[in-house]
């Protein structure tokens, strides 16, 4: 239960190894000792190191749960799971693949795949995380989408069309379940210094994880619905959205 002062007692970040949403549970984990449950994917050599990192960050325990995104039909018992131990107060949605997109448009099986995780397999959860927390008659859903959902780059459409997906799923959710008491917060962030991100070169705009946690944890419960990572990157997707095609699509990004 959400405290009278608004400090989730406990977490479920979906993507247990993400390392922005174990920032994301890092954050809120320095207002005061939370349970925490991750749903990794089995075998993930991750798992026990992010179990860890939450136990030295301040968690009241920590339970791992076994979550496949691509395996929708096992989705309804890992969330019963998840909620086994109660009410979870602040789920974050933060598994996906990013793939190089160049292989990604040429090879069938890998763009159905990737579209599957980070498409379908964030809907099946989003679909029954609402149906736990309308029943709770509160809640918190982080679900981290992107800035290149906004509009389709040439660089990587295939993962922007898959965030495209996620956003407006999510930012539609938020309008569902506001009449029962449960908060959807999308967050769009650019650019993010992680693993996943390594190997691109770096753009302007981008952030630290740690950046990414605290604007999420000031925003999530705040009726906000979306917000860009940094904010600046907001005033830079309005003026994007604007450029006409023949220009945009030879913009060197």
């Amino acid at each position: 239960m959400i405290n009278a002062v608004g400090v989730p007692q406990t977490l479920l970040l979906l993507g247990g190894t993400s390392e922005i949403g174990l920032a994301i549970c890092g954050e809120y984990l320095q207002q005061g000792p939370m349970r925490v449950v991750l749903a990794c994917l089995p075998g993930d050599p991750g798992r026990d190191n992010a179990a860890a990192a939450m136990e030295l960050a301040g968690a009241k325990s920590v339970r791992i749960v076994d979550f496949d995104a691509l395996d929708t039909a096992s989705h309804p018992a890992m969330i019963a799971s998840a909620f086994g131990d109660g009410d979870i107060d602040v789920a974050i949605v933060a598994f996906g693949l990013l793939g190089e997109n160049e292989v990604l448009w040429s090879d069938q099986r890998k763009a159905v795949q990737i579209a599957q995780i980070n498409y379908t397999g964030a809907v099946s959860v989003g679909v029954l995380l609402a149906e736990r927390m309308k029943a709770q008659g509160y809640g918190r859903i982080i679900a981290m989408s992107s800035a290149a959902g906004l509009r389709a780059r040439r660089s990587n459409f295939v993962y922007g069309s898959t965030k495209a997906g996620l956003d407006s799923f999510y930012t539609g959710l938020g309008y569902a379940l506001d009449e029962h008491g449960v908060d959807v917060l999308v967050i769009r962030p650019g650019q993010v210094r992680t693993r996943m991100s390594a190997h691109v070169k770096e753009a302007p705009l981008t952030i630290n994880k740690d950046e990414v946690a605290r604007i999420a944890v000031k925003y999530s419960g705040a009726g906000r619905g979306a917000v860009f990572a940094p904010a600046a990157f907001g005033g830079v997707m309005a003026v994007l959205t604007l450029v006409p095609r023949p220009i945009f699509r030879k913009l060197p990004f």
